[in-house]
């Protein structure tokens, strides 16, 4: 069986406030964009997990997402039988656009479809949510409204047609980091979420660009001014706007034409600010893993 892990952005993401268990209550909106990791797995006789991946440095043991998955379901339903996975990774690693977190919904979806278990998309987000907060969202996938720490998700109507460009620079960002340093007091600016649901309701992209804000910004960007670069280098090549994506470092920019994008595309690759850039667009049709 062959998957597809899609990549996300956030239209928008704010941080309402710091709970006493230490996790951060946020307002985000998600969006599914055309690009993808591809996994394949397939049942053997004999029992465990076997995860081969394409880049060298990445874990093939439990501490990957999609072990972890995987081991979940098959735990939980004591299958017997084993399974063996080929992750080949495309989306960035650690770059704000939960490709592990993907990687997981996908697998969650396989192992349920090769084993026969029968769970709805709704147990699958439930059961995704011991993963990590981004999970179940990455199994509903679409335009959707995330509170809570991430667990709580309404559909939203879907983004408008538009080509995005994404750029990585060579830079790590730890998202412990951004959330421990994010200072929430009463000057915090917080982005218009109500305003760009609205603005979704209307079909109205100018109206979404608009409202674009990301609070974790104010940690990041002092510490890795390469951010505001590659966002100032999209706005002068013609983006509506642009902004990082999640904890960052990664820098997406929304453009309403085609060859705009292109060549803003090229001047970013000439422009040497970041080490991986793609111009992709959006993925609507969100509700199933198995388009492959």
């Amino acid at each position: 069986m062959k998957l597809r892990a899609y990549a996300k952005i956030n239209l928008g993401l704010d941080v309402i406030r710091k709970r006493e268990d230490g996790y951060h209550e946020v307002q985000m909106i998600m969006q599914t964009i055309q690009m993808y990791d591809q996994l394949e797995l397939e049942v053997t006789a004999a029992p465990g997990i076997q995860l081969t991946t394409n880049l060298s440095y990445i874990p093939v043991n439990e501490n990957n997402l999609v072990h972890k998955a995987a081991k979940l379901l098959m735990d939980k339903y004591q299958i017997t039988q084993g399974v063996k996975i080929d992750l080949n990774k495309f989306i960035p690693v650690a770059a704000g656009m939960a490709g592990g977190s993907s990687d997981a919904a996908a697998t969650l979806v396989g192992v349920n479809k090769l084993f026969h278990l029968g769970l709805s998309m709704k147990e699958l987000m439930e059961i995704g949510v011991n993963i990590g907060a981004d999970v179940p969202y990455c199994v509903m996938r679409g335009t959707a409204l995330s509170e809570g720490i991430g667990e709580k998700l309404t559909a939203l109507p879907p983004m408008p047609e538009c080509y995005i460009l994404i750029g990585k620079p060579g830079v790590s960002v730890s998202t412990k980091y951004v959330y421990t340093h994010l200072n929430l007091n009463a000057q915090t600016h917080h982005p218009d979420i109500a305003g760009m649901i609205q603005a979704l309701e209307q079909g109205n992209l100018y109206g979404i660009t608009k409202r674009m804000e990301n609070v974790l910004e104010s940690v990041t960007i002092p510490a890795y001014p390469i951010i505001e670069e590659i966002k100032d280098h999209m706005k002068e090549h013609g983006a509506l706007n642009a902004m990082m994506s999640g904890s960052g470092p990664t820098v997406f920019g929304i453009f309403d034409d085609k060859t705009k994008a292109e060549a803003a595309c090229k001047a970013l690759r000439d422009s040497m600010l970041t080490r991986q850039t793609f111009l992709t667009t959006v993925f609507n049709n969100g509700g199933t893993l198995d388009d492959k």
